[in-house]
């Protein structure tokens, strides 16, 4: 009886084992990597060795790698040796450099900003420079992004440079020494309005040093004078590091309070982040200022502060990135930046505005994140989704289409150089308006320029259209008299919109004569969204209205 069992127990296994050979392992998430590795080798071989042109095999597989990942989301992506270096910036927050940032201007290469305490500072680099040469190589618009690794290298090392200064009056050749460049996050701290007890921070990203600046400004701060109100400006702040989000909440947050959970493809891949110290400013009251630009980093901030009603959220609706990225070492030279989490605030909510992994067909399970309504600790109604929804929509546009075009144009930032260079010695607390705006004006003749509105571009279009036919029955005519008629409205656009234009001038004006710091200020004057954060903080009846506080 015993052996006849046995018998049959391995009959069973023999049939077992002869079957498993047939079977595809289609459930076999280690089978079906191995087949298609297979396949994908197989496919690349081929094409290398018989495609009718030689192909390159380095790029021919960094394309493959990089269409097999353009399939998920846009953050997950293949870091090799030409971007390795923007992202040890992001994660360490200095690289090897000269301390300046530059922008295209027009049909030039500019520099934008000047960090202070470094070779190109101590050497004599202005912003405004023209850059037409980096390490014997010519610059232009078009070659642009190659800048930044002619310009990086190992600290010690010397780079030249060469620009035009002062309506290109001045070719000027600098060998500057590069440095190990911190990069500074925190772009101001300080008392404003000055005689207030308001702090305005303006943080630009999320990097390495940022909440070690926000903490060491704070702190030089307090003990000037009491700080009873905060204004931190994530306007425009693309994120960073998460533990560094949570390190700046920290600040504000009482202790114990949640502050972001990331959840991967599993429940035990679920972290949650804690506030763990007591806050250096846990009475003061606080509006975040955000905008489309605010992502990531940023929104986990002021998820953090929104669900704990500890601050007014001010602005317009932030970007909406709630997907959390790791970077993983591939060699000496490459990285792989991968999507491995989803964060949550601490209500629960995703604020993820676009789901990458619906209708797409490699990816085989999806975690439903779509769930619309949450509530804070007071019981306010947010939402999750579409990024972080101000608790005061105030939105700050540009309304002038000529104002748009004359900063598309650079055109207030070439002014700025041309006047400082014509106007050294003149107090910026003197310049008078009138007197910028026409200087501006006569500038703006000099350089003929000339304003077309999006309505003269479509006449423009009908005109050319037109002209290609045999008869117009007098439309062609008509039209250029309605052209004439725009080309005038263009130039009388420059007195309608005199008020901001003279914004914008007084911004660029005050960075040149007074820095940075006070370029912020001439900002923060005319800035609605800031102004508006004042009213409230100086109004604590509607402060604690809009809180929910003592409801």
């Amino acid at each position: 009886m015993i052996f006849s069992k046995i018998k049959k127990l391995l009959l069973a296994s023999f049939i077992i084992f002869i079957f498993a050979g047939f079977f595809d392992g289609k459930d076999d998430v280690y089978f079906q990597i191995a087949k298609n590795i297979d396949l994908f080798g197989r496919v690349y071989k081929e094409v290398t060795f018989n495609y009718v042109d030689k192909i390159n095999p380095e790029e021919f597989m960094r394309a493959g790698i990089k269409g097999m990942l353009n399939v998920l989301d846009p953050y997950t992506i293949f870091i090799d040796g030409s971007n390795k270096q923007d992202f040890d910036l992001i994660t360490n927050g200095k690289y090897g450099g000269v301390g300046i940032s530059i922008g295209v201007r027009g049909d030039r290469v500019t520099v934008v900003d000047v960090l202070e305490g470094y070779s190109a500072q101590k050497q004599g680099i202005r912003v405004g420079d023209d850059l037409i040469e980096v390490a014997g190589r010519k610059i232009t618009p078009e070659n642009v992004n190659e800048i930044s690794s002619l310009v990086k290298g190992e600290p010690g090392t010397i780079i030249n440079l060469k620009v035009l200064r002062d309506d290109d009056k001045d070719t000027l050749s600098f060998n500057l020494v590069r440095e190990e460049v911190l990069v500074k996050s925190l772009a101001y701290a300080g008392f404003y309005p000055e005689n207030s007890n308001n702090v305005y921070l303006r943080i630009t990203n999320f990097s390495k040093s940022a909440s070690d600046e926000v903490l060491t400004a704070l702190k030089e701060l307090s003990a000037k004078k009491e700080i009873k109100s905060v204004v931190l400006d994530l306007r425009g702040n693309p994120g960073g590091l998460l533990d560094v989000a949570v390190d700046m909440c920290e600040m504000f947050l009482p202790k114990n309070d949640l502050i972001v959970s990331t959840k991967g493809r599993d429940e035990a891949s679920k972290k949650s982040y804690y506030s763990i110290h007591k806050p250096l400013l846990g009475s003061a009251n606080l509006v975040v200022l955000i905008d489309g630009g605010s992502a990531s980093a940023s929104e986990i901030v002021a998820g953090a502060i929104q669900d704990h009603d500890r601050g007014i959220i001010l602005g317009t609706k932030s970007f909406g990135k709630g997907l959390v990225q790791t970077i993983t070492p591939l060699d000496d030279k490459t990285s792989l930046k991968i999507t491995t989490a989803r964060y949550y605030t601490p209500s629960g909510r995703c604020i993820q505005k676009i789901d990458y992994a619906n209708h797409n067909k490699a990816v085989s399970e999806i975690d439903t994140i779509f769930k619309s309504t949450f509530y804070t600790d007071h019981k306010r109604l947010v939402y999750s989704a579409g990024g972080i929804t101000p608790d005061s929509t105030v939105p700050f546009e540009i309304a002038g289409n000529i104002t748009k075009d004359l900063l598309a144009k650079g055109l207030f930032f070439q002014f700025a150089d041309h006047y400082y260079y014509s106007n050294r010695k003149v107090d910026f607390k003197s310049l008078n308006d009138d007197q910028i705006f026409d200087a501006f004006k006569k500038y703006l003749e000099e350089q003929k320029y000339k304003f077309k509105s999006p309505s003269e571009g479509q006449v423009d279009q009908l005109l050319a259209e037109i002209k290609t036919k045999k008869e117009d029955n007098g439309i062609y005519e008509n039209l250029e008299k309605v052209k004439l008629q725009f080309e005038k409205l263009g130039d009388s656009d420059l007195n309608i919109y005199k008020k901001e234009i003279i914004e914008e001038l007084r911004i660029e004006l005050a960075s040149r004569y007074i820095g940075n710091n006070g370029a912020v200020r001439e900002m923060l004057s005319d800035d609605v969204q800031f102004q508006t954060a004042l009213k409230i903080l100086s109004n604590k009846k509607l402060y604690d209205k809009i809180l929910y506080i003592n409801n």
